[in-house]
């Protein structure tokens, strides 16, 4: 009995393995911590042509963030063969058929909350195409968001406002081919979007928290791997609102995860998964 009663508290003591929830014709994979009770919660957008489970093993994010208490919930886009999310000028099938990808998400974020009991406390975090919807969630969605981070994604600036203060985290490299830091098409793209400039992002996300922000800025540079991490946080009093880290040399890929090619550079100077759980640590 002794052997039994300590089997069930060491598996009650470890994460629940992802599991599958269906939501209409679309679905999301969710893995949740050892208590998911009032947890916090992580979304965690795919790029183009990606989905939830290949996310989860380029990323690495659902270990690390179960650690530290969060559920971590990987929602599907549309498409027969490579899944797209809408983020109005990008990408595919769901941008062209103009999917309502904002209400999927407000669904899987209100689904997971009460089929698993989460908490309130909801981040958003993406890569590429994923970015691109995070960002636009977030700006659109603030009172639903503590804080968004993109990854190698910008949103939509010409046409997207942020409504109201919402933390950002902004990674993005300089040598993105995919697309380019400065905006525009990116010379490996898969679409003809003119993308928009880190720089116009990081404005937009500035602009709701007014005047009487303090800027400061560091450089990481500690492997001889070709990049560089300049890093500018933006902050109202202590709290810091919006942290740039602009990989100088940086590719078009998830910092810290799998290379999606052997030749894509990719920095060792930052952990993107670290990262982005520190900044949202600023914002419980």
């Amino acid at each position: 009995m002794r052997a039994f009663a300590l089997l069930l508290a060491i598996l009650a003591a470890q994460p629940l393995l992802a599991q599958t929830v269906r939501l209409g014709d679309r679905y999301y994979e969710i893995a949740l911590p050892a208590d998911p009770q009032n947890a916090p919660l992580i979304l965690v957008l795919h790029g183009g042509g990606g989905n939830p489970d290949r996310t989860a093993r380029v990323t690495g994010l659902t270990g690390v963030a179960l650690r530290k208490g969060y559920a971590v919930v990987y929602p599907a886009g549309t498409g027969r063969r490579l899944l797209s999310w809408n983020a109005g000028y990008c990408c595919a099938s769901a941008s062209r058929n103009r999917v309502d990808d904002e209400a999927f998400l407000t669904a899987v974020i209100q689904d997971a909350q009460a089929r698993f009991g989460l908490g309130k406390s909801v981040y958003l975090t993406g890569m590429s195409n994923g970015s691109m919807l995070a960002e636009t969630f977030a700006a659109r969605n603030p009172a639903l968001v503590r804080a968004v981070a993109g990854v190698s994604g910008t949103m939509d600036t010409r046409k997207v406002r942020v409504a109201a203060p919402v933390p950002a985290l902004i990674i993005h490299g300089t040598a993105d081919t995919m697309v380019p830091y400065g905006g525009g098409r990116g010379d490996a793209s898969l679409t003809r979007t003119d993308f928009a400039s880190v720089a116009s992002v990081v404005q937009a996300f500035l602009a709701p928290w007014g005047k009487g922000l303090t800027q400061t800025s560091r450089r990481i540079d500690r492997k001889d791997d070709g990049t560089s991490v300049s890093i500018t946080d933006y902050a109202k009093g202590r709290n810091v609102v919006l942290r740039l880290m602009k990989i100088e040399g940086g590719g078009h890929n998830w910092p810290g995860g799998v290379k999606p090619r052997s030749d894509m550079d990719m920095t060792q100077e930052i952990d993107a998964n670290a990262e982005i759980l520190r900044f949202f640590a600023l914002h419980p």
